[in-house]
């Protein structure tokens, strides 16, 4: 059975028909008319329109026997964290919630990482990094100053998902450009409407996604880029003194993130080709994967979480560039107490002005 194709007004949306007395296409909303030559273009453009086909290959690499023998695995009781960590992993609290962790027994299952960005900065330089974000906060609690507790900062290899594939992309857009003029009775306004096609193919290597539900994505996002250059094969060693968290978001759930972000950076570089216009509007996007695949690697992240008041607040820096981010809250109390000075402060100054006005004989 033949579909009805219908034809949107660019000036309002509504369904352009044809008009039988101009011959030519009509708004009957806005009553914007277009030349039936105009529109086969348009037309043409919606019978090559396809759907969105983004698919993956998702890995499934294995470890190979005993290589996981000097490996443990810890679980926090309160929220539910897992993390692995070798036979020196001297940490005894859950970098995600602060809360005591439980040893349970020996690492087994799950897959192998294919790649590994291995610490380039230290705990001293994780220090340093949050007590200079956390300099001149004057109304931050106390427990987010206390050395001991900015100590407990723990390097953690984050879980992450790494997409690669090559997305060929057919968008369509809808352009104006406006001109203006006037006589001795009107003023005229003649805006100019155009279907602009954009066709191409982008290469993605390394989309990253992380695989821990415990790590909010825009958490990890912020403290990007990650430079894969440095990225190695994945070896147990680079595991010593650091703790590694256990994936709880696999691949195949993953995948969505992925094609959002793929998505998005397609749109955006295809719409910064479109100039010369007043105003620009995509109407249609639609996106084929070719040769999509996955890959599993372990991100390094300084990490210090804090509660306070029954919330959580995690910090987190990039262990390979430095990039640090995290949320701070404020104390109340000592925002109230910082108010009431300032209100005695500028009271008293206010007082002296004019007792020193009056001995002037001014007042």
């Amino acid at each position: 059975m033949a579909g009805m194709l219908e034809y949107k007004c660019p000036c309002c949306d509504g369904a352009i028909q044809f008009d039988s007395t101009t011959q030519k296409m009509k708004c009957p909303y806005c009553d914007t008319e277009f030349e039936v030559d105009a529109l086969k273009g348009y037309d043409e453009d919606l019978k090559d329109q396809k759907p969105s086909k983004m698919n993956w290959t998702t890995p499934g690499g294995s470890w190979a026997e005993g290589e996981t023998a000097g490996l443990h695995t810890y679980v926090c009781k309160s929220c539910g964290g897992e993390i692995v960590g070798d036979d020196t992993m001297a940490a005894s609290a859950c970098p995600f919630c602060g809360n005591p962790i439980v040893l349970t027994g020996q690492f087994a299952g799950d897959l192998r990482p294919d790649l590994i960005i291995p610490f380039k900065l230290d705990k001293k330089a994780a220090k340093a990094k949050l007590q200079e974000h956390l300099k001149g906060k004057t109304l931050l609690p106390k427990v987010f100053r206390s050395q001991n507790h900015i100590d407990e900062i723990k390097g953690v290899y984050v879980p992450f998902w790494l997409y690669d594939s090559d997305a060929d992309a057919q968008l369509r857009f809808t352009a104006t450009r406006t001109r203006f003029w006037s006589d001795d009775d009107y003023n005229y306004t003649e805006t100019s409407y155009y279907s602009v096609r954009r066709d191409g193919v982008l290469g993605f290597d390394a989309v990253p996604v992380d695989g821990s539900s415990k790590m909010e994505d825009d958490l990890m996002e912020s403290i990007e880029p990650f430079t894969m250059s440095d990225a190695v094969p994945f070896k147990t060693a680079y595991l010593a003194g650091y703790v590694a968290d256990k994936y709880d978001v696999d691949a195949q759930k993953s995948i969505q993130r992925a094609n959002e972000r793929i998505r998005q950076s397609t749109e955006d570089a295809f719409t910064q080709t479109v100039t010369g216009y007043d105003s620009v509007k995509m109407e249609n996007s639609s996106i084929q994967l070719h040769g999509g695949k996955a890959k599993y690697a372990l991100f390094p992240v300084w990490v210090l979480s804090t509660s306070w008041q029954g919330n959580n607040y995690i910090f987190a820096m990039n262990g390979q560039t430095g990039k640090f981010v995290g949320n701070l809250p404020v104390d109340k109390a000592a925002a109230r107490k910082w108010t009431l000075g300032l209100t005695v402060a500028v009271g008293a100054a206010s007082y002296a002005v004019m007792w020193l006005l009056w001995l002037a004989g001014i007042l």
